[in-house]
C-alpha cells in the first residue's frame, strides 16, 4: 500500500484547469482518503493571542485522538517566534522548528497543513501562500477585507483542492445547526428581519501598551508584515494594534460582525447582501485609533431573481457600554428565533384572531428549545478553548482526515468577506454600497471600493 505522502504527491492538482464539484472541491480530492494511522503534521502561522488562548488549546483537545501534531511555528517577530516555540514544545513534548518566515516554514518536507492566526488583513494572503504550497488550511476570520484578496483566495483554494476552514465557529454550534435546520425545513416561514448586536465596555480591547514599549523594528520584518498593503513606514501601533487602524483591519465589522452576518448567509442560503448603509465613529476612546468604536450597519438581503422579496438585517456594536451584550434575533411573521437564549417562540407572531380579521391563516411558532447543547458566545477578548471553537477545530481536523468539506468552507469565507467589505465601503464613503454580481465587486458611487 502506498504511503499517504506518496499518494498525495501523485494526486497534486495542476492549479489551473481544475474541474470543481458542486461542493467547491475537485472530485479527485475525495479519492485521497488518509489511512487511520497517518499522522497529520501541522505548522502554526502566527503565534498570536488568538492562537495561544483558543486555537491551540482546542487543537490539543483533539490531536491525540485524531493523530495530529504541530511540528513548527512561523512568526516574523523574534519574541513571538521564541514564545511560540517554547509554548508548543511544552504542549507537544518534543522539539518545534521556529521559522523566521513562511518561506522557511514551507521548506519543511513533512508539513501537511497550517493554522493561520495572523493579522486580519493577512488572512487571505497567507491562505493563498499555504494552498500554493499544498497545505490544508484552518484560517482565522475575517477572511478578506478587499475584493481583490477575496477573489484571489477563492480561486486559489478551489483550484488547489485542499481542505479549508474559516474561523466562523458558529457553524459548528449545536443551537446554530438547530436554527438552520428549522429554517431550511420551512417551519419558520420567510425571514422578515434580523437584529444583531455586539456590545462591550472595554477601553483596552485591541490595545497593547506594554508590548509597544518592547517591540523593535529590527526584531521583526515590517515589509513582510505589510503583505500586499501599500508601502508604509514602521509603526509599532499598526503592527501590534492593527485592529484599530484601516487598512490593516476594518475593526468591528471584520472582528465581530463577520461572525453574525455569516449565520445570515448560512440560514438564508443567500451569498451576500443586496445593499448596505452604515454610520459610526470614534465617540468614546480617542486614543489615536482610526477605526470606529461605535458602528451601525443596515443590510438588505433577498433573492437575485426576485427584487421585491427579501428582508433587512440591522447590526450595531459599541465599545463604550456593554448593555445588551450579544444578540442574534431572527423574526418571521410567525414568531422569533433568539439564538442567544437558545429559544424558538411565537413572540411577535401573528395571532389566529388577528389573522382571521384579515382573512388569513396564522402560523404561530411553537415554544421550544433550539438544542440541548446550547451554543453560548462570549464577548470577552479571551474566550479560551470554548465549545464552539473546539467543535470547529475538530471539524477541520476530521475533514482533513476524511477529505470532506468543512462546516465553514471557502465559499462561506468569500460570502462573509463581501458583506464586511460592503459595510466598510458604506461607512468609509457615506454612500450606499451594492454588489456587482458579474464583476464580483463591491460598488459605491458607481465605482469599485478599493484601498
Amino acid at each position: 500500500m502506498k504511503s499517504r505522502r506518496e499518494f498525495l504527491k501523485q494526486s497534486l492538482l495542476a492549479g489551473t484547469g481544475v474541474t470543481i464539484s458542486a461542493m467547491g472541491m475537485p472530485a479527485s480530492s475525495y479519492a485521497r482518503i488518509m489511512g487511520a494511522n497517518d499522522r497529520v503534521n501541522v505548522g502554526l502561522v502566527g503565534f498570536s493571542d488568538r492562537a495561544r488562548q483558543a486555537l491551540l488549546p482546542c487543537f490539543y483537545n483533539n490531536n491525540k485522538e485524531l493523530n495530529f501534531d504541530i511540528i513548527a511555528v512561523s512568526d516574523i517577530w523574534k519574541r513571538r517566534r521564541e514564545e511560540g516555540q517554547a509554548f508548543l514544545q511544552q504542549k507537544g513534548g518534543h522539539d518545534i522548528k521556529a521559522c523566521v518566515n513562511n518561506d522557511e516554514l514551507y521548506k519543511i518536507k513533512d508539513l501537511d497543513a497550517v493554522i493561520v492566526a495572523t493579522a486580519d488583513f493577512q488572512h487571505a494572503y497567507h491562505t493563498i501562500e499555504a494552498v500554493g504550497n499544498r497545505m490544508d488550511v484552518y484560517c482565522e476570520k475575517p477572511f478578506a477585507e478587499t475584493m481583490d484578496d477575496a477573489r484571489n483566495a477563492l480561486k486559489a483554494v478551489k483550484a488547489s483542492g485542499k481542505i479549508f476552514q474559516v474561523g466562523t465557529q458558529r457553524r459548528s454550534g449545536a443551537s446554530y445547526h438547530a436554527a438552520n435546520d428549522f429554517i431550511k425545513a420551512g417551519k419558520f416561514g420567510p425571514i422578515t428581519m434580523v437584529e444583531m448586536t455586539w456590545n462591550v465596555n472595554q477601553p483596552g480591547r485591541w490595545r497593547r501598551p506594554e508590548l509597544l514599549k518592547e517591540i523593535r523594528e529590527q526584531d521583526t520584518d515590517w515589509k513582510r508584515f505589510l503583505a500586499g498593503r501599500p508601502a508604509d513606514s514602521w509603526d509599532p501601533r499598526k503592527y501590534l494594534e492593527y485592529r484599530l487602524f484601516w487598512p490593516y483591519s476594518s475593526g468591528i465589522f471584520g472582528q465581530w460582525m463577520t461572525h453574525q452576518i455569516d449565520t445570515v448567509h448560512w440560514f438564508s442560503g443567500l451569498k451576500h447582501p443586496r445593499t448596505a448603509v452604515a454610520n459610526g465613529g470614534v465617540y468614546m476612546w480617542k486614543d489615536g485609533r482610526s477605526n470606529a468604536d461605535t458602528l451601525t450597519a443596515v443590510f438588505e438581503y433577498g433573492p437575485e431573481n426576485d427584487p421585491k422579496s427579501g428582508f433587512q438585517v440591522a447590526y450595531s456594536s459599541r465599545f463604550s457600554n456593554s448593555a445588551g451584550g450579544t444578540k442574534e434575533m431572527y423574526y418571521s411573521n410567525g414568531g422569533t428565533i433568539d439564538i442567544d437564549k437558545n429559544k424558538i417562540s411565537p413572540t411577535g407572531g401573528l395571532t389566529e384572531r388577528e389573522a382571521q380579521e384579515m382573512g388569513m391563516h396564522a402560523n404561530l411558532l411553537p415554544e421550544m428549545t433550539l438544542a440541548s447543547a446550547e451554543s453560548k458566545v462570549s464577548t470577552g477578548a479571551n474566550t479560551g478553548g470554548d465549545a464552539l471553537t473546539n467543535g470547529h477545530m475538530r471539524n477541520w481536523m476530521q475533514c482533513v482526515k476524511d477529505r470532506k468539506p468543512t462546516n465553514a468552507p471557502i465559499e462561506a469565507a468569500y460570502s462573509h468577506s463581501i458583506a464586511l467589505i460592503m459595510a466598510n465601503a458604506a461607512y468609509r464613503t457615506g454612500q450606499k454600497a451594492t454588489f456587482d454580481e458579474e464583476r464580483q465587486e463591491v460598488m459605491v458611487g458607481g465605482k469599485p471600493f478599493t484601498l
